[in-house]
């Protein structure tokens, strides 16, 4: 197993403190190697394998857990009598009915130190929030950043520009290492994650009777990335597509969506006004290669792919993004923001007249204030810098 030191370092940093850590993401995306990668770093160091309680919810080896009783009882049981230090690694934690209860106490009752894993944002529901008080720590898990994705490909003397590529082209999931890069065979494999995903964490868990209205839904989202939407809009799409739903109805399925973390809303913000805006945001994929696995990969749409990719990576390092509006209509793609540094980022596939650089530069040019200001392309050779605007070429930015 490849060692993703990200999350490893985050769960060691709360390791032995009394806080439930919870690793939160997308299917597939390596939560569970993610554990059990603690779980060698514990042994490494000298827990007693006996001391650990690995569950996996999705194996039918614990298929007799069936609700926080039966959790409770087997954990106790488990280890009932150890010395030391004891842990608890629940995987999938969200397939038991009530969990929360049995965690709760578990954290209550001292019995171990606790870390869990969920593919719903439902998992940190406000009634979880409220049940524990305020004693977890969310440590949200993403599909392979590029820089993971060349450790995955094993990259040494390979040709990096050749390997972004396959990385815009297929994604970050780390199930796709284990195939031949082939369009047929990944894509394959996209959609199944992608199915389960829509059946398991969307319709059944949400109890939703109108399937195609999803897929509909999600289809809308994954071909207007990056593009400002509304519910009303969408609403007004599918019913000149003879589907009638209300803007309601949209948010609904969207917020059930996100809480697969299949999409990422982005919100606006009046950098003249210094306010959010509540309406109009945009819409981001949990992964690009579903997007491409979804709608295929096409050429024409590299700049919202990048825009895609420039988002998903600012989050993984720990940024809050929103978009930014500016005099005159123009927009800010990024403004990340984290602690006292804030970035402003315009995403661009290349900078190859003069009208892109304008509008490019300019819009950062409009703003005033000293904060970070990068553009970011495609282009390999160009100048660095434009009246301190600073400039990268993508594949670098991703892996600094």
């Amino acid at each position: 197993m490849i060692k993703r030191t990200l999350y490893i370092n985050k769960l060691l940093k709360y390791l032995d403190k009394p806080v439930i850590k919870v690793l939160t993401g997308i299917r597939r995306c390596g939560k569970s190697t993610i554990l059990k990668l603690l779980y060698d770093e514990l042994v490494t160091k000298g827990t007693p394998e006996e001391n650990i309680v690995f569950i996996n919810h999705e194996s039918l080896e614990f298929g007799f857990i069936k609700n926080y009783e039966d959790l409770y009882k087997f954990v106790k049981g488990s280890l009932k009598g150890k010395k030391g230090k004891k842990y608890i690694i629940l995987d999938e934690v969200q397939e038991v009915e009530k969990w929360e209860k049995a965690v709760s106490s578990f954290l209550s009752d001292g019995v171990g130190d606790i870390v869990i894993t969920g593919s719903n944002a439902h998992l940190l529901s406000s009634e979880l929030a409220t049940l524990l008080r305020g004693r977890y720590i969310e440590i949200p898990v993403y599909t392979l950043s590029f820089s993971e994705f060349l450790d995955f490909r094993q990259v040494k003397d390979k040709n990096i520009d050749d390997e972004f590529k396959n990385y815009l082209r297929y994604g970050g999931f780390p199930g796709i290492h284990k195939m031949d890069f082939e369009d047929e065979m990944i894509v394959n494999y996209l959609n199944s994650i992608l199915n389960t995903v829509i059946l398991k964490d969307v319709i059944e868990r949400n109890s939703i009777r109108d399937a195609s209205l999803v897929e509909q839904i999600i289809k809308y989202l994954t071909d207007n990335c990056g593009n400002v939407s509304s519910a009303k809009g969408i609403s007004d799409y599918l019913k000149s597509q003879n589907v009638k739903v209300s803007p309601d109805t949209v948010i609904n399925y969207i917020s059930y969506l996100e809480k697969a973390f299949m999409f990422h809303k982005v919100n606006r913000y009046d950098l003249k006004g210094k306010k959010w805006l509540e309406i109009n945001n945009k819409f981001y994929s949990g992964d690009i290669g579903l997007r491409n696995g979804l709608i295929g990969y096409r050429e024409n749409d590299i700049s919202g792919v990048l825009e895609n990719l420039i988002y998903l990576e600012l989050i993984r390092r720990g940024y809050k993004v929103g978009t930014g509006v500016i005099s005159g209509g123009g927009e800010i793609d990024f403004i990340a923001e984290k602690q006292n540094e804030k970035i402003y980022i315009q995403v661009t596939y290349l900078l190859a007249s003069e009208s892109t650089v304008k509008r490019e530069f300019g819009s950062l040019e409009a703003i005033n204030d000293n904060y970070k200001k990068i553009v970011l392309s495609l282009d390999k050779f160009y100048p660095e810098d434009r009246n301190g605007i600073q400039r990268q070429y993508i594949p670098d930015f991703c892996i600094s």
